[in-house]
């Protein structure tokens, strides 16, 4: 049986110690790995540390006089069936979208014909810079795959999108991509975007506001996007579930953070906002646990979240090609789904009854699809079928543009 080999070009950040776990993990899967230790990256991770993990020497130089003899980055750049840029800082993304080639990974880069998964990493500011959102966009243009970046805390002290996926969802999607089907998927190369879950806004440090979505609906879609060849992007609320195979988990709490974690994620070819996210949050958080006293339970005030449905529906150059919200409703269902479907300005809503309390936490759902043409009415089925159902009418409508506006 053939070993798989992947090309690990470990770029500079703090997030180059995730490197080293990552390749770790490759080769207890019995994964060759190659490394490609940069200038910057070797200020952060050792080149020793990664050549006893990995069991191979580490390239570092593109003017070595040992392995450029033989077109070293040349041999570099067919020898692997997949490379990983693990982090993939800004200048190497703008290097790689721009063509340039100036040390031993960018020009590996340029001179490669194999796949590429990137593992990007920064700040959050650098992140959302509009260079880099539009390099992101023509790197997913030329085909490379993206695993991340988390919204989190970061070594800078600030917090938000930039963060570097955990070895273990990297390893995950370097595992997916290795074993991805030889045919043709409808979704190959396209990027979904799905949040899933409840919210949960803090009252004090104790006590949140949150709803019982268990995430199942949300998941499954996840699920049967990648199946279908996408690169899913699933911003989760807190839940039980474990992150489906070959998905990219970000994990959130409260709505603004959903919100800076979609945004964050962008662009994407779909974006299906399937999580409950919750209206309202504290107008102030409570610094200790409240107690009950003679006066009675404290007056809350509630101000409003974010609309990250709306927002991602907005026209402008990163408003996904195709939005799809959902409609939790106790009554008047196609009343109240068809004035959402409106005013969120999205393109399909998928509604369903949640009165009883069955569907919420539940494997059973039974949903109406509405869009610009109208109404389609599907049978009672689990979760896991309407997951499939959903994600093959997405593939046709990103794939022959049927239903998108």
């Amino acid at each position: 049986m053939k070993q798989n080999r992947v090309l690990l070009i470990v770029g500079g950040g703090v997030a180059a110690y995730k490197a080293l776990e990552l390749t770790r993990l490759l080769r207890k899967a019995g994964v060759a790995v190659r490394p490609i230790l940069t200038a910057a990256g070797a200020r952060f991770v050792t080149a020793l540390s990664l050549s006893a993990l990995a069991e191979d020497m580490v390239r570092t130089d593109l003017f070595s006089l040992g392995n450029e003899a033989e077109m070293g980055h040349i041999a570099l750049s067919r020898s692997a069936d997949l490379i990983v840029v693990a982090p993939a800082t800004a200048d190497l993304m703008a290097k790689a979208a721009h063509g340039l080639a100036d040390d031993l990974a960018s020009t590996t880069l340029l001179a490669t014909d194999a796949p590429v998964l990137m593992a990007p990493a920064m700040n959050v500011r650098m992140w959302l810079h509009p260079a880099t959102r539009r390099n992101a966009q023509t790197l997913q243009d030329d085909g490379v795959k993206f695993v991340g970046p988390d919204d989190g805390a970061m070594a800078c002290g600030e917090h938000g999108p930039g963060r570097m996926a955990e070895p273990q969802a990297i390893f995950a999607a370097v595992m997916a991509t290795l074993n991805a089907p030889a045919a043709d998927l409808p979704l190959n190369g396209r990027h979904v975007l799905v949040t899933a879950g409840p919210t949960a806004e803090p009252i004090d440090p104790v006590r949140v506001l949150t709803n019982r979505s268990s995430g199942k609906q949300g998941y499954g879609i996840a699920a049967a996007l990648a199946e279908l060849g996408a690169r899913v992007t699933l911003v989760s609320g807190p839940t039980a579930l474990a992150a489906p195979a070959g998905v990219d988990r970000i994990a959130v709490e409260t709505a603004r953070q959903m919100q800076a974690a979609c945004e964050g994620a962008l662009p994407a070819d779909a974006a299906v906002c399937v999580a409950a996210v919750s209206d309202w949050r504290p107008d102030a958080v409570f610094a200790g646990k409240l107690k009950k006293g003679p006066g009675g339970p404290p007056a809350i005030a509630l101000v409003e979240n974010p609309d990250i449905l709306a927002g991602l529906s907005a026209a402008g150059p990163l408003r996904p090609r195709l939005v799809v919200g959902f409609a939790a409703e106790t009554d008047d269902l196609e009343a109240n789904a068809q004035a959402k479907l409106k005013r969120k300005g999205c393109d399909w809503i998928v509604a369903n009854s949640v009165a009883g309390g069955a569907v919420m936490g539940g494997d059973d759902n039974e949903v109406i699809v509405f869009d610009a043409a109208g109404a389609e009415r599907w049978p009672p089925a689990d979760k896991a079928e309407v997951s499939r159902r959903l994600a093959e009418r997405i593939a046709a409508a990103l794939t022959h543009g049927d239903k998108v506006r």
